[in-house]
Order: C-alpha cells, then structure tokens, then sequence
C-alpha cells in the first residue's frame, strides 16, 4: 500500500514508498521488459528488494517515489546522485506495461522535475536512456530535456551492446 500523497500531478499522485511497497517494486523489476530498459540483468527477490529500499529509498542520495493513478499504482519515478553542491541530479522513471501509453510517466517526471527546481533548488536534472527507449525519450523531450551526448556501446543489455543517450534539463527550460 502506497504511503501518503507527497505531491500531487495533473494526471498522477507521488506518494511515498513504504516497505510494503517492496514486493510491488520487485515483481516489476523482474518483468523482461523492464530489465532491458533499466539494463539490469539481475533478478529481483525480496531481499534484494529489501537492499533497494535500504540503500536507495531511505538512503540520503536522492529521493524515490510511487506513481499512482486512479487509486493504484503504477510506477516508480526518483532522482539521485544528488550533487547539492553544483545543484544537479538524475531522474529516472518506470511505468508498469499494464499502464503505459497514459500520459502518466510525463506527467510524474514534470511534476518531480517541478519539486526537483522549485523547492529543491536544483537547477540542473540529467536523464540516460538506453537504447531503443524511444517512449522514453519522448517524456523527456516534452519536458524540454535536450540531448548531451552518447555513450556508444556502452552497456551490455540483453545478449548486445547498446547506446546509452544523455539528457539535460536547465531549470530554465522546463515546460510546465
């Protein structure tokens, strides 16, 4: 069960993850589909679910949030390598393949943008997208993210290589 509204999108709520949440997390994790996005070969238990919320959720290195809608939820939606100093971090988000094509992984990556800028204070958020994400690279683009630069080759996903794209986002230039 997701924790309280933390913020609230046009289309979506960002709630808090709780550790319930954790069996949620890993069995989409563990989806094929999603592996590849996220280049993550290793499977998922709920103890390495455990270890993700340990280190990633509660950790001090960003912030991790549920994407809810319609009274369920559907994805996941994070900025991390928090750099305070230079005021910059990188987003990251997921929506479950039951929920996606709604709009609702633009609308959670604005509004975590929004808080990322107004009430963070970052003025910088960076993306990677790894290759064929092309859904992916539309979120970001409607938000005013702007191509850095490719890393080629530069994982492994999947049995091949693949091209890891990087985003930027000046606070300046989100579309709201």
């Amino acid at each position: 069960m997701p924790g309280p509204v933390f913020l609230t999108g046009d289309r979506v709520e960002l709630r808090t993850v709780e550790r319930e949440d954790r069996e949620f997390i890993a069995r989409h994790r563990n989806n094929p589909a999603f592996r590849r996005v996220l280049g993550d070969a290793r499977p998922m238990n709920l103890s390495a679910a455990t270890d993700y919320f340990e280190s990633v959720v509660v950790g001090d290195d960003g912030e991790t949030f549920l994407i809810c809608a319609d009274d369920r939820t559907v994805g996941l939606c994070f900025f991390y390598d928090l750099d305070e100093t230079n005021g910059s971090a990188e987003v990251g988000y997921w929506i479950t393949a039951e929920a996606q094509g709604n709009g609702y992984a633009t609308d959670a990556a604005r509004t975590l943008a929004r808080y990322a800028f107004d009430e963070r204070r970052l003025v910088k958020l960076t993306a990677r997208v790894r290759e064929p994400n092309e859904a992916s690279i539309r979120v970001l683009e409607k938000l005013g993210f702007r191509e850095e630069g490719v890393l080629r080759e530069q994982e492994f996903v999947d049995g091949r290589r693949v091209d890891l794209r990087l985003f930027g986002l000046l606070a300046s230039e989100l579309e709201r």
